[in-house]
Formats: structure tokens, C-alpha cells, sequence
């Protein structure tokens, strides 16, 4: 009966988002306070349960999520993305070009997220398909498969870094099992797919570039922060958290040495330090007034100040259903299951995806459906968290907005974008989970 309930909660948060248009955020809190009733918390107790799961969400989340865009947002603003795809296209050229598109959208999605990196890479692409003579849609899927993969899986994007909250996983484990998960995943989801696709349904690859990128910032490449400073501030964060993962089995924690080490790369230190840096190279250093930097730091908390509700909002969810005995009454029924847990978490959290649309929303209402699950098993945290990641982005369709800014921006048709982007979508999940299931043989 729990569950029939929980069900019931999910049809609730379905309908108040798609059919009736209620803001996601506050179509979390209803079905929360709902669950609460149904499952019987006292009401004196409903208020403070939302109130721990939005905190203990956001605790940690608002640091590393917060910098994270403002350090995406400097890099974006200045031209270093876009410094970093034009130079990597250019090494390559034209029989390579699909390469150097997924490494520029690779180093660029770690820092931005999948809309905004979108917005960053597609002028240069528009040139390079003008100049090459080549449909933008055969260099737009490895694009778009990279950063929609990056998001999927690598901390410090939304998703993977709430969801490591709730099993308690290291983010540097996550990073780094991520970025080894991805390798994989893009190269069918990216040059495999775009292959078959063309030879399947060839009328999608329209010769004629849309003219819709009047709206993009340009950029003269003069005016941009060299490559190597624009790669290197990009991936501090990476390097920071990358390095003291590596390195903690073998440092004596309680040493200085360790210590330091410990504290440089603990995501909410390396996050900050990667700021500070970020703001040297790419304000600073490159002449621009702080007044100004000052109101990119801005422009870059509005934009998330929404999506940080909304991961809120999720953690209440999560919290009610933890405070109802969901959690007891999950881990019974799996008691003696069968199914491999990273199974059970892409699969609750593919059908959530389709339903909801938010890959964010579906992968922390996910965790917190299956977190008993993971903590009665012996799978590495990490692991579910990726596998929740690749779930989370399974068949985007209408009710996303990313599959709205896939069709105008490659003016494709209705039929188009289901054909190719919630197919490639789709085929990106289930390599996901494929490169997931493969790694936990090791790990």
C-alpha cells in the first residue's frame, strides 16, 4: 500500500507540472506535503521534514552548485569557451572535426551546463558548417551528446552532485568514474549514432544552416583569453578534486602534507580556490573591472536561483519519503531481489525522466526512492550515482526544454527531434548504463 501511494504522489507531481503548468518547485512541495498526509506523519511533523530535506539538499549543494555557475559564467562570458572549441576544431580539421567538437564540448560541459554550454558552442559550430560545407546537425549530435553527458555524470553539474549527497558518495570518486564512464557512452551516443542515423533517416542532415544565432554573443578571437589559461580554469576544479582522490590512499591523513592536500581538494575548498583562480585569469588578469566581474557573479546566481529551489524541493520529497517508511518498506521488498541495484536506480530513474522531463528532479526523487536499496548492498555509491545520471537522461521529449532548444536551434521538425534527439537521448542512457554496469566489474 506505501507504494501505491508513492505512485499516486508521482501521478500528482506529474500532473500538477505537465498538465497543469504549476511551477516545479512548489509542484514539489505540494506532492510533499500530500505524501506526508497519505503516509501517515503527524502534521506537527510535516513541516519540519520539509524543512530538514530542503537544508540538509542544499547544505552543501548551494557551495559547490553556486561556484560552479559562476565560475562557468566568467569562463563563458570572456570567450573562453569559445577560444577553446575554435582552437581544438582548427588542430584537427576537417577529417577530424568530430573529435576536437567532443573534446571543446567535454572541457567546455564540465563548466557549464547543457543549455548554457549549448549556447556557447553552437556560433562556432554554425561557422565551421558554413565553411566546411557540411550539415550542422552531423556536427550538433557529438556536441550535444558530450554535454549532455557531462551533466549526466560529472560533478559539479546539478544532478550528480545532490545525488552523491544522498548516498553519501565521494564527489572525487564520482568525477573520476565519470569521466571514465563517459568515454565509452559519448562515442556511441556521438560518432556511432550520428553515423547510423545519417545512413537510417538522412533527411534529418539538412543541407541549409537555420538562421537563428543572431541572438549569440561573438566573438572576435583576438579579444578571447588564450587556450591554455581558458582549458586550465575550466578544469581546476577537475584538477583540484582529481589530484586529492588519486592521492588519499596513499598520504597519512593526519600529516600536514595530507591535510592540505585533504582540505585543497575537498569539493567545497577546490571550488573556492578554483574561483579565485578563475577571476585572476579571466578578469583580472585580463583587465577587466571588478564592478563588472562583480555583476557576472550575479547573472550567474540568478540563473541557477530557480534550479536551486527546485533540488530543494527534491530533497523534501526525499525527506517525507525517508520520514514515511518508504525507505524500510523499499528495502524489504528488495530484500531479496535479484535485480542489481544500479539496474533498479537507472530504471526508477528512466521512467521518472520520461514522466517528469527534469533529469534533475527525476534523479533526486530516485535517490530517495532507492537509497535503502543501496544501503543494504555492498555496490560502490558511486556507481548508482552514475547510473541514476545516465537514467536521467533517457528519452528527452516534449516535455523538456532542452528538446525544444535541439529543434529550433538545427531547425529540425517535430518528427526530426523524436527521430534524432530522443533517439540519441535514449541510446546515450543506455550506454550510460552499459559503461556503468561495465565499470562495476572493476570497481
Amino acid at each position: 500500500m506505501p507504494l501505491f501511494w508513492v505512485l499516486v504522489g508521482i501521478v500528482l507531481l506529474i500532473l500538477l507540472i505537465v498538465k497543469f503548468k504549476l511551477n516545479t518547485y512548489v509542484s514539489l512541495l505540494v506532492t510533499a506535503v500530500f505524501l506526508a498526509l497519505v503516509l501517515g506523519i503527524p502534521v506537527d511533523k510535516i513541516g519540519p521534514a520539509i524543512e530538514t530535506g530542503i537544508g540538509g539538499q542544499l547544505g552543501h549543494l548551494a557551495i559547490v552548485f553556486g561556484l560552479g555557475s559562476m565560475i562557468g559564467k566568467l569562463v563563458s562570458d570572456t570567450g573562453g569557451g569559445y577560444r577553446i572549441a575554435h582552437t581544438l576544431i582548427q588542430k584537427f580539421g576537417r577529417r577530424q572535426i568530430q573529435i576536437a567538437i567532443i573534446l571543446a564540448s567535454f572541457i567546455v560541459g564540465i563548466a557549464l551546463f547543457f543549455e548554457v554550454g549549448l549556447v556557447v558552442l553552437l556560433p562556432i559550430l554554425f561557422v565551421i558548417a558554413k565553411e566546411l560545407r557540411v550539415p550542422l546537425l552531423y556536427l550538433g549530435i557529438p556536441m550535444a551528446a558530450t554535454l549532455n553527458t557531462a551533466h549526466a555524470f560529472l560533478p559539479p553539474h546539478p544532478a550528480p552532485t545532490a545525488v552523491a549527497g544522498v548516498f553519501n558518495a565521494s564527489i572525487g570518486q564520482v568525477l573520476l568514474l565519470g569521466i571514465i564512464a563517459a568515454i565509452p557512452t559519448i562515442i556511441i551516443a556521438g560518432p556511432i549514432f550520428n553515423m547510423v542515423l545519417k545512413k537510417v533517416y538522412p533527411s534529418a542532415y539538412h543541407k541549409e544552416t537555420p538562421n537563428v544565432f543572431g541572438e549569440f554573443k561573438t566573438f572576435e578571437i583576438e579579444e578571447t583569453p588564450g587556450f591554455s589559461i581558458s582549458i586550465l580554469t575550466s578544469m581546476m576544479p577537475v584538477i583540484l578534486i582529481g589530484i586529492a582522490t588519486i592521492l588519499d590512499p596513499f598520504l597519512n591523513k593526519h600529516s600536514i602534507i595530507g591535510q592540505i592536500i585533504g582540505f585543497i581538494g575537498s569539493p567545497d575548498m577546490a571550488m573556492l580556490l578554483s574561483l579565485l583562480f578563475a577571476l585572476f585569469t579571466m578578469g583580472i588578469l585580463r583587465g577587466i573591472k571588478m564592478s563588472e566581474i562583480g555583476n557576472t557573479l550575479t547573472e550567474s546566481i540568478k540563473q541557477i536561483a530557480m534550479m536551486l529551489l527546485i533540488i530543494g524541493g527534491g530533497g523534501a520529497l526525499k525527506e517525507v519519503l525517508i520520514e514515511g517508511g518508504i525507505s524500510d518498506y523499499v528495502s524489504a521488498l528488495f530484500a531479496h531481489t535479484s535485480m542489481s541495484p544500479i539496474i533498479a536506480a537507472w530504471l526508477i530513474t528512466a521512467v521518472l525522466r520520461v514522466s517528469l522531463g527534469s533529469s534533475t528532479v527525476s534523479g533526486i526523487t530516485a535517490a530517495g526512492l532507492i537509497a535503502p536499496l543501496v544501503a543494504s548492498s555492498t555496490v560502490n555509491p558511486a556507481l548508482i550515482v552514475l547510473a541514476i545520471g545516465a537514467g536521467s537522461v533517457f528519452a528527452d521529449h516534449v516535455n523538456d526544454a532542452g528538446f525544444w532548444m535541439i529543434k529550433e536551434y538545427f531547425g529540425l521538425s517535430l518528427k526530426e527531434t523524436l527521430l534524432s534527439w530522443t533517439t540519441l537521448t535514449s541510446v546515450l542512457a543506455l550506454a550510460g548504463l552499459g559503461s556503468v554496469l561495465l565499470l562495476s566489474l572493476f570497481v
